[in-house]
């Protein structure tokens, strides 16, 4: 079915404008002119290895695998094999085509969304160019190369994914060609467009070999309340005939419901022969719907060019409004503050034994739970995103931190410039994509000359999308416009600083708990790399606590908590991930989903302290686990609320109320198990009821359950698309079993190929028919054929009633190679949370007393690093333990009532001080260990001077296990401060602040 569903009168009042205005996808123009974007996909040839004159037109390739792209040629290894042994090698892929007579004389372009990684490209024989960045999307011209008729065309192209392919030119490697981080799904794992335009076009956006930049429609002066905004269109056009063309350029924009909101058009202005110019035209529009988190709303702009006043190329861009500012340590969207909650996820974002090359309404899938779970944004790690998964963020509501490319580190010379040019054709491709918020120059600190190289390239190709750009750990950046670290919390009242990944534990989603089968017990695993690995062999229950503790650093130090505040994070992964892994399984298991978008627990932990803005604006709450066990179970029961107390209840009997930590986590300690039901009630502080959940003790297994999920148009007959299918083994009432392990196998017959899914086990069980349902549940892929007909699956179990599931695949239509049907064009749009609410996300709880002086026991020159606003310095004594103080003086007196905290060794090392206001003693003891700022409540004391003085030796010692990197160093290493560690009468603060209760 397609996005926009029309009624009769709708298709009336808008039959002129049909008529004269068309879609990329080759519908006619007005006297016979036509530009078309058709889908390349169907009819490839696939041969693995090196082959002689593989580009020859007239070699033999029938024997060739015949597939439909998107295909990596390695897909079998996703999951099966870990990153570092992706099958490498060269690799050839064939295509014949045959073009209409009636295009002869019309520019044709081809369009790749992304290679991996680099190729040569041939047509009828003859080498058209090469390309070579392994990430980005690039585009030819073969109009002078192609052949029209009934002679056919044969593309071929030499891919070679070798993890060292160098440059050709310089012979320079590619920083983003990462062993670690960069799955290497090899080939063409992307989709492949045609373009026909006529000799006066709009050209597309693809810098990489075309060199031209395409359409840019973008808002200005946008008037959130008014419901307004002053929309530009503008196209880099061509004149490729030999004489001079009078042209003119319109644009119109129709909404969602198929309505045309507004129509302008330019005067005419001369194109010379041969001649490339920008033009574009503008006009306030009204009753705008903005884009929104959750509120995937899209508008279809038309940009047409004219010659002589008749209309020859017409382009259509899908695109959103909205309005952003990033200030005062703060993102706003449509005058809204929002906190950043969301997942810093590969961007292969793969499933097993297909990687990334799944259909658009997959992606959908995927990002839109995300979206379900609250979360808000997606931080793409180290390279770009494809196309596919650009657009499913506009369409699912889902903002987007967009990189380029790089590993984890700054570079100088050519690589440099790879990432600068990179960033540079991820921006033209994608800068009409509203989803995108960030642009990423780095996925670790870059020097600020750099930063100004990227920042430039935004500002020349992006100057008005309102995007912030910036890098991991630009803390003191003076050009950055965002920051952030990685596992760490940092704050700041100028640019907003969100952390780029946090919370990186991994669990296997089969494991609930120690007192169910298997029965794991938190922590067990091998080492990793002769390092302790237990933080990355969690259990359910274990990791679901592990993402409330890390997450509330972030909460409490949200927007209304004073001047200084976190702009929040994003979670390091969101599904299961074919890359570098550090628990006992060979691929990564960080998601808060599995590879098969699952859930465990913790989605559910993180739905709840997400659903807000930024405070907490519809409450939920969510039982960890499940509730079958055996009679003899005594148990800690973990809820996750966002309420303020909760009371548990087992068959109607109060278990009383939780034990609260971490703001969100509610604790019921020795609960001894009875079957039936287990409910939570959450209240606030009056006792009003919140939220409430339940589980209930599910019966024996007595079958297996299957429910199938394909694109709502349809499961496509054409080679590539995917059926999800979910199987559960259920009791006599249709209650999943949480504790069965059983072992399913499956009889797939008709017009389908089995892709399997994935289970603990022997190569991760890729491919095979056979497959663990872990606790209780699991799914498969099947792909479609290019033959339309019944699809029957069958699952059987012993001891249990099978199951079968029959669909149809629906015919897809193609013609020499070509294609009408674009998938993404037929995906609708998300609008479930609804439009930005109006009014305040926060409530302030807090406020900040300005620090207007300081003196100190010794460096007190340095004392003002202290409190800068600057998380990169700090001040220090000598390291006597007589002269380790510093005393500060507010602004104002004050009654005050918190002292917040970053000292330097903050994961590791505990501080034993005395806090003094106006000379009264109001705290005394060791600080915390924390991930960032640690929080000190005293009793309210009005005075003006805070003085913090130390009263012994530090000490030193991890208090968050030594988390493991790629290098096999603890991260912790990565950081520590070797001096900090020797001079134990030192105090050091990198950020002191002083609060009062509002």
């Amino acid at each position: 079915m397609k996005q926009y569903v029309r009624t009769l009168p709708q298709i009336l009042s808008v039959i002129l404008f049909v008529l004269s205005v068309i879609s990329s996808s080759a519908m006619p123009f007005p006297k016979g002119n036509q530009r078309a974007k058709y889908n390349f996909n169907s009819q490839w040839l696939l041969k693995t290895g090196d082959v002689e004159d593989g580009q020859k037109v007239d070699i033999n390739d029938a024997s060739w695998s015949k597939i439909t792209l998107p295909r990596a040629f390695n897909e079998d290894d996703a999951f099966k094999l870990p990153i570092e042994d992706h099958t490498t090698g060269i690799v050839w892929y064939r295509k014949h085509f045959k073009l209409s007579a009636k295009d002869k004389g019309k520019k044709i372009f081809l369009e790749f969304e992304g290679i991996r990684f680099g190729g040569e490209f041939y047509l009828n024989g003859k080498q058209i160019s090469i390309h070579e960045n392994g990430v980005m999307a690039f585009g030819f011209d073969i109009t002078d190369d192609v052949f029209f008729g009934n002679k056919e065309n044969v593309l071929a192209v030499r891919i070679d994914n070798s993890w060292k392919y160098a440059e050709r030119a310089t012979g320079t490697t590619y920083q983003w060609n990462n062993i670690n981080f960069n799955a290497n799904y090899g080939g063409i794992p992307k989709n492949v467009f045609l373009h026909v335009t006529d000799k006066v076009y709009q050209t597309l956006p693809l810098y990489s070999n075309l060199k031209t930049t395409g359409t840019y429609i973008y808002a200005r002066e946008i008037n959130i309340s008014k419901k307004n905004a002053q929309v530009f269109a503008e196209s880099e056009v061509r004149n490729e005939y030999s004489v001079d063309k009078t042209v003119s350029f319109e644009m119109q924009i129709e909404d969602m419901n198929g309505h045309v909101i507004k129509k302008i058009k330019s005067s005419p202005t001369d194109l010379k022969a041969g001649e490339t110019k920008t033009i574009g035209v503008n006009s306030l529009v009204d009753n705008l719907e903005f884009w929104s988190w959750g509120y995937g709303y899209l508008y279809n702009v038309y940009t047409t060019l004219y010659v002589d006043n008749i209309p020859v190329d017409v382009v259509k861009t899908r695109t959103g409004f909205r309005k952003t500012a990033f200030r005062n340590g703060m993102v706003e969207l449509n005058d809204r503050v929002l906190q950043m909650k969301g997942y810093a996820q590969r961007t292969s974002n793969e499933w097993p034994a297909v990687g990334m090359s799944v259909p658009a309404w997959l992606s959908d899938f995927s990002n839109r739970l995300i979206v379900e779970g609250n979360g808000n944004l997606v931080r793409w790690m180290h390279v770009t995103p494809w196309k596919q998964d650009v657009e499913s963020c506009d369409r699912v509501g889902l903002i987007q931190a967009m990189p380029a490319g790089d590993a984890e580190k700054d570079v100088t010379g050519r690589q440099w410039k790879q990432r600068v040019e990179l960033m540079r054709d991820a921006i033209i491709y994608n800068r009409n994509n509203p989803s995108i918020l960030f642009y990423e120059s780095g996925n670790e600190s870059i020097s600020e000359e750099h930063m100004a190289d990227m920042k430039a390239v935004r500002d020349r190709y992006d100057p008005y999308g309102g995007r912030a750009i910036g890098s991991r750990e630009m803390l003191d950046s003076k050009i950055a416009e965002y920051g952030g670290e990685m596992l760490y919390i940092n704050k700041s009242a100028h640019i907003p600083m969100w952390a780029t990944e946090y919370c990186r534990d991994e669990a296997l989603r089969k494991y609930w708990d120690e007192f169910t089968p298997p029965y794991h017990k938190n922590g067990d695993g091998p080492l990793h790399k002769g390092q302790d690995a237990s933080a990355y062999n969690h259990n359910q229950d274990s990791f679901a606590k592990e993402t409330v503790t890390r997450w509330y650093d972030y909460f409490r130090a949200r927007p209304g908590r004073g001047k200084r505040v976190s702009s929040g994070g994003t979670n390091i992964i969101f599904s299961d991930s074919n890359t570098h892994y550090r628990g006992a399984e060979n691929y990564r298991r960080s998601g808060e989903v599995d590879a098969m978008r699952i859930p465990k627990d913790a989605f559910y932990a993180h739905r709840v302290m997400w659903d807000g803005w930024v405070d907490v604006e519809n409450h939920r709450t969510h039982i960890v686990g499940h509730w079958n066990y055996t009679p003899q179970t005594v148990k800690d029961v973990l809820v996750v609320s966002s309420g303020d107390q909760v009371e548990l209840f087992i068959n109607g009997q109060s278990q009383g109320m939780g034990e609260r930590s971490y703001r969100f986590l509610f604790t019921f300690k020795n609960i001894q198990w009875q079957a039936g039901k287990i409910e939570a009630i959450s209240y606030d502080n009056s006792k009003a009821i919140l939220s409430r959940s339940e589980i209930k003790t599910a019966g024996d297994p007595v079958a297996l359950k299957m429910k199938v999920m394909h694109a709502p148009d349809g499961f496509k007959a054409d080679g590539a698309d995917l059926a999800l299918i979910e199987v559960e083994t259920v009791d006599k009432d249709g209650n999943r079993c949480p504790t069965s392990e059983v072992l399913a196998s499956f009889s797939l017959s008709g017009a389908a190929e089995w892709r399997g899914g994935i289970a603990q086990g022997k190569d991760n069980y890729i491919l095979s028919k056979e497959l663990p349902l872990e606790a209780g549940v699991n799914r498969v892929l099947v792909r479609s054929t290019n033959t339309a007909g019944k699809v029957t699956l069958t699952a059987s179990a012993k001891g249990l009633k099978s199951a079968t599931v029959s669909f149809e695949s629906v015919p897809f239509k193609q013609k020499d190679g070509l294609a009408e049907y674009i998938s993404g064009e037929y995906q609708s749009s998300n609008l479930e949370r609804g439009k930005t609410p109006v009014g305040a996300s926060f409530k302030p709880s807090r406020q900040s007393i300005d620090i207007v002086a300081a003196t100190a026991g010794s460096n007190e020159d340095k004392a003002k690093l202290s409190y800068d606003d600057n998380e990169l310095s700090e001040w220090t004594n000598d390291g006597n333990i007589r002269t380790g103080w510093i005393k500060y003086e507010l602004e104002r007196d004050a009654t005050i009532s918190e002292i917040e905290l970053k000292l330097t060794g903050w994961r590791m090392r505990s501080y034993p001080i005395i806090i003094t206001v106006d000379d009264v003693e109001v705290y005394r003891g060791d600080t915390e260990k924390s991930l960032g700022y640690i929080s000190i409540p005293i009793k309210p004391t009005r005075g003006r001077f805070v003085k913090i003085q130390l009263m012994g030796q530090s000490s030193d010692e991890d208090a968050f296990g030594g988390i493991v990197e790629v290098t096999g160093t603890k991260e912790l290493d990565l950081y520590k401060d070797p001096k900090a560690l020797d001079a134990k009468g030192q105090l050091r603060i990198v950020e002191a602040e002083v609060y009062e209760a509002l």
